[in-house]
Parts: C-alpha cells; structure tokens; sequence
C-alpha cells in the first residue's frame, strides 16, 4: 500500500517534521500509521516533550543576565 509506513519509516518522519513541513502524502502517511500503531505514538510523545523542554532551556537562558 502507497500510505503504509513501517515504525522505522514513522520515526524518521516525526524527526523530520521537527526540521521542515512534510509533504501531504507524507503526512496522511504518518496520520495512518500513527492510528493504527501503539509504540508510534509514545515517540511522539517523547519527541513532544523535548521540544518543549528545549524551548524553556532556550527561554531561561536568554534571560539569564551574562
């Protein structure tokens, strides 16, 4: 099937999308996979979380006084 991803092909899409937006295809791709698998979703999830704890590490240290 044209939409179907393995977890390996998943995970490098949720990596790649944290760089640059993905094609539609690519993302209804993801969409699906996402759907349909359990451990998928926990990277996902992970990936979350560190972007947003990068973002507050970022924040914090732009506010530091030098």
């Amino acid at each position: 099937m044209i939409l179907r991803r393995t977890c390996k092909q998943a995970t490098a899409l949720l990596l790649a999308r944290e760089d640059r937006a993905l094609p539609a295809v690519e993302r209804l791709a993801l969409r699906i996979h996402l759907a349909a698998c359990r451990a998928c979703p926990v990277v996902e999830r992970q990936l979350l979380t560190m972007r947003k704890a990068f973002a507050s590490w970022r924040a914090a240290s732009a506010a530091e006084p030098e």
